[in-house]
Parts: C-alpha cells; structure tokens; sequence
C-alpha cells in the first residue's frame, strides 16, 4: 500500500483585500442571509453568483418541515441563475452565513450537495469558478471548488 498526501492552495485575506467584483458579490451574499427562511436551524445562508457578463444572482436557504423539502442558499442562486440565464457562465460564487441575527465570525463552507452542482457548473461552461466563503474574521478564497471536491465526479466519469 501506497500513502498519498492531498493538498489544497486558498487564500485567507481580509474584505479590504479583496477587488471591487469580490467585495460587493461577498456583500450581496450578506445581504442574503436577511432572506433565508431558517424556521427550523435559525441558521440563515445567503449566496451570490457572479456571471460572466456581470450579472449577480442571489439565493438564500429555504426551509421546510417536510426535510429535505428545503435548498441551499448556494443551490437556490445557482439554479435561479441558469434557470434565467442559461448561457451565461458563473464566475464567482460568494456565502455568508448569520445565526442570531449576527454573521458569523468563522466562514461556512458548502455542503457536499452543493459542491456537486458546483462542480456541474465548471464541468458544463469548462471554467473555473471562484469560490469566497465569508466569515467577520476573514475570507477563504479558493479557485475552483475542485479545491473543496478534489475527488470530484462529472460527467467524464460516466463515458
């Protein structure tokens, strides 16, 4: 038996840090969160997407009791982007996250099932997309969210 090592590349940098493009796509996904319907975790997720031609798209989580009737934040803007603008690639992808009314110190990451869907997007428009998790004490940025799915399925492993 063979040990591998998997190592991943993000940086950590402040909102100052960012360009204009990161900073206001990772304040709309702040903004966000005020429309989450939480009712159940009070956890409220906003995300927001950035399209090729600079168009933003929003999404917040939305509960239900009937589990797993609900979406993700990240699922709800990127199905309502390609839902609208279906040959606009997206760029950038920015969450943040509240509980108790206050954003989180710490940045949330995507659960599994929205990588997946992200990683559909890389798949289906062959770019990349930037990934910003938001958190009062910093921001990880990664490049592609093959950074956070390195042992991703797409629709190559299929043939």
């Amino acid at each position: 038996m063979k040990q591998l090592k998997l190592e991943i590349d993000y940086d950590f940098c402040s909102f100052e840090e960012l360009n204009a493009d990161e900073q206001m796509l990772v304040q709309r996904a702040c903004d966000a969160t005020r429309n989450s319907y939480a009712r159940y975790s009070h956890f409220c997720v906003g995300a927001a997407v950035l399209l090729n031609d600079g168009t933003v798209v929003i999404g917040a989580n939305q509960e239900n009791a009937a589990f797993p009737s609900g979406l993700c934040a990240e699922r709800s803007a990127i199905f309502a982007a390609q839902s609208n603008y279906p040959d606009q690639p997206i760029r950038m992808l920015a969450i943040a996250a509240r509980s108790g009314g206050v954003l989180r110190d710490k940045p949330v990451s995507p659960c599994g099932s929205c990588r997946q869907v992200v990683i559909e997007m890389e798949d289906r428009y062959q770019q990349p997309i930037e990934i910003l998790l938001y958190g009062k004490s910093g921001i990880y940025r990664m490049h592609s969210i093959k950074d956070l799915l390195p042992f991703c399925f797409t629709d190559s492993d299929m043939r």
